[in-house]
């Protein structure tokens, strides 16, 4: 399968490879000169409270969140000189160290790739259509945005739309 015949969004219950996953980014295309890649994983704790996540479960509207993603995809392409790009973000409940996120970028340098990817994941922080619950020993909660992420975002320009993350 070559990365033009993969699907540039999955949103997904089952964990992936990442090495299976950009292998068939790059596949077949002797273009590629970079590859950029970021994985997030579910951390235990949150700011100012180590060890508290016993778990977290995420929630997501099934056709907008794909579109929006494809969005952000889509706007990538017209910032930076990229060739592809993939994101996987996992749904459902999700334990400490489990894969959430992966973002892949190929382009000819590595400098577009680094950029892309960095754009792609503070877009999929502050304007992805995800909601996140934290299970602790002590009950839920959502998981609020985070200002940092916001600031991340604003860097690229972009206004902040009301969505959570």
């Amino acid at each position: 399968m070559s990365g033009a015949s993969l699907p540039r969004v999955s949103i997904q219950t089952a964990d992936f490879d990442l090495g299976a996953e950009l292998a068939a980014l790059r596949a077949q295309d002797p273009r590629v000169g970079a590859v950029c890649s970021f994985i997030g994983t579910v951390r235990d704790r949150s700011p100012g409270e180590p060890g508290c996540i016993v778990s977290m479960e995420l929630e997501h509207y099934p056709g907008m969140t794909e579109k929006s993603i494809e969005a952000m995809i889509d706007a990538a392409h017209q910032r930076f000189d990229i060739l592809g790009a993939r994101v996987i973000h996992r749904v459902g409940l999700l334990a400490p160290l489990d894969q959430i996120v992966m973002v892949a970028v190929t382009s000819a340098h590595r400098g577009e790739s680094f950029q892309a990817c960095e754009f792609l994941m503070d877009y999929l922080k502050t304007q992805a259509p995800f909601w996140k619950k934290e299970q602790t020993p002590t009950g839920a909660r959502w998981v609020d945005a985070r200002v940092s992420d916001d600031a991340a975002l604003a860097k690229w320009g972009i206004a902040l739309q009301n969505t959570s993350s």
